[in-house]
């Protein structure tokens, strides 16, 4: 039986922008056949074991002809496949989508087209610019550029098109930017006519330069100005000025790699996102239940004596999550801590407390082991019994200076710290070509376990310091920091404390000091 294609608009990059339903499609597809202007974050939605097939075209080079595309989504519907043939903005605006479904219909293959947000506005948008305004622009026309001068010549009626609507969006046009220019001017266009042109919108690498028809040439060959780009002409340009919203948060223009467990990753991707930066989430822990039977066997007798303890402190949110797990495996609640005076080591680890209906001691300040010994040392006396739930990968400093202080310590490791993460050929792209501008550690595993996929990605021992030379480093504590400059690594970005929030204080300040994008 043959499968179904679906021919899905991606958006113009930040993969915030696909539809719903384009992000239910790729969760669902066997394969996803994708190009460049497709951002390759939306693969991540990938279910486990879906193939990706690469189809993507550069300016000098295509990687699969159009005809060929066309009959590889055939082939592989006909394989019984569930297809989705991911295409940049919106597949029906120059997207070829019409050829594709041409030959899926002709071949007897069900397919849908998924509308994406089309480049030709918002990308426009992401640099200020509104497509229409009242008053200066009520309609649009939008317009391929990418063709030879005689194409274009062939397809666009330059008398018709010139004067036809206030705002003239022109697609791809980069190369072309000189004749498209002339030809406007000659057929009416005012030399002075205002114009912008948006490169990797909506993305990091977003870039606008604007001039006028009269010298926009010569602006794009002073600036180095690459496709693939958007070109808007019109007095809609002006507003940029005032409504450049995208270029005034605190993280725009940088890409940040987020290595922390997927499960704990969210809060700092989520103020990455929000602050205008684009955060590349690449997991390099995981944490999991324990597997060891004396370990399991320890878990379970701290368990069972929870009345015992005078204290119990948590180091982590993961201490408190696994803590809470084992509680519940043994059929108990919070009532077995009713005897223990519960502290938490920073505000993330109380809140989590928190929503278990525990309000815990927090420390004030030193967000890591040490910070309890200033806190509770006076009321810390031997004799007394400490329960440290939390993982393998624990410092010994806190057990040891409490035993030595004459306390009993309890020390189980309610969870194990794996190393995960997976090739990607993506993120070693981004990384030779300087693309990562900072790289975030929020534990020394996760330094650690980064350098050891690099090594194994790179296929060289020296791959990891050479890939992030020229990657910014960020830190959220001075122990992580520590195992990172040990390793060679220049730490370049510290946070004040020890938290998420913290920690993207430094990346905006960070941003602030070393702005990499021109003002126009």
């Amino acid at each position: 039986m043959a499968g179904k294609v679906y021919l899905v608009g991606a958006g113009p990059g930040d993969p915030r922008l696909i539809t719903i339903k384009g992000k239910e499609c790729i969760e669902k597809a066997d394969v996803v056949v994708y190009d460049r202007l497709a951002s390759p974050r939306l693969l991540k939605w990938m279910k486990q074991g879906a193939e990706k097939v690469y189809v993507g075209k550069l300016p000098d080079r295509h990687t699969m002809k159009q005809e060929e595309i066309n009959q590889l989504l055939v082939d592989l519907a006909l394989r019984g496949k569930t297809v989705v043939r991911l295409k940049g903005g919106d597949p029906t605006i120059f997207g070829r989508v019409g050829e594709e479904a041409e030959q899926l219909y002709r071949n007897g293959i069900a397919f849908e087209i998924v509308p994406g947000i089309t480049s030709s506005i918002s990308v426009p948008a992401y640099a200020g610019i509104p497509v229409t305004h009242r008053g200066i622009a009520s309609s649009l026309s939008i317009i391929t550029g990418h063709e030879s001068p005689d194409k274009l010549d062939h397809m666009i009626q330059w008398d018709k098109v010139t004067n036809a609507t206030g705002t003239l969006i022109f697609m791809m046009g980069v190369a072309k930017i000189g004749y498209i220019s002339r030809q406007l001017i000659a057929h009416g266009r005012p030399p002075e006519t205002p114009v912008a042109l948006v490169r990797w919108g909506t993305r990091a690498e977003q870039d606008t330069i604007t001039g006028t028809l009269a010298d926009i040439e010569e602006v794009v060959k002073a600036a180095d100005f690459k496709p693939p780009a958007v070109i808007i002409v019109g007095e809609v340009v002006l507003k940029r000025q005032l409504l450049k919203w995208a270029e005034q948060l605190p993280l725009f223009g940088k890409r940040i790699l987020v290595t922390r467990a997927r499960n704990q990753a969210s809060q700092l991707v989520r103020q990455i996102e929000e602050l205008g930066g684009e955060p590349y989430e690449f997991p390099v822990i995981d944490t999991v239940m324990p597997t060891s039977t004396q370990v399991l066997a320890d878990i379970h007798q701290a368990m069972n004596n929870l009345s015992q303890y005078n204290w119990v402190f948590f180091t982590s949110v993961n201490g408190v999550e696994f803590f809470f797990r084992h509680l519940n495996e043994l059929g108990k609640d919070i009532r077995a801590l009713a005897g223990a005076r519960i502290a938490a080591v920073g505000p993330a680890t109380a809140g989590a407390l928190r929503e278990r209906g525990i309000t815990a001691e927090v420390l004030k300040e030193r967000f890591q082991a040490e910070g309890i010994i200033d806190a509770f040392g006076s009321e810390l006396k031997a004799g007394q019994h400490v329960l440290l739930p939390r993982g393998d990968l624990g410092r010994n400093w806190l057990p040891e200076e409490l035993t030595r202080m004459g306390l009993h310590v309890t020390d189980i490791k309610t969870y194990e710290t794996i190393l995960c993460g997976e090739d990607d050929d993506e993120l070693l792209k981004l990384f030779e070509e300087g693309g990562i501008h900072a790289v975030t550690f929020t534990s020394s595993s996760t330094v650690t376990n980064l350098l050891r996929v690099l090594e194994r990605m790179g296929k060289d021992a020296q791959a990891p310091l050479r890939l992030l030379r020229d990657s910014a480093i960020a830190c959220i504590g001075p122990l992580t920091a520590e195992t990172a400059k040990a390793a060679g690594l220049n730490v370049s970005i510290m946070a004040e404390e020890a938290t998420i929030d913290s920690l993207v204080e430094a990346l905006c300040a960070w941003n602030k000091d070393e702005p990499r994008r021109r003002k126009d």
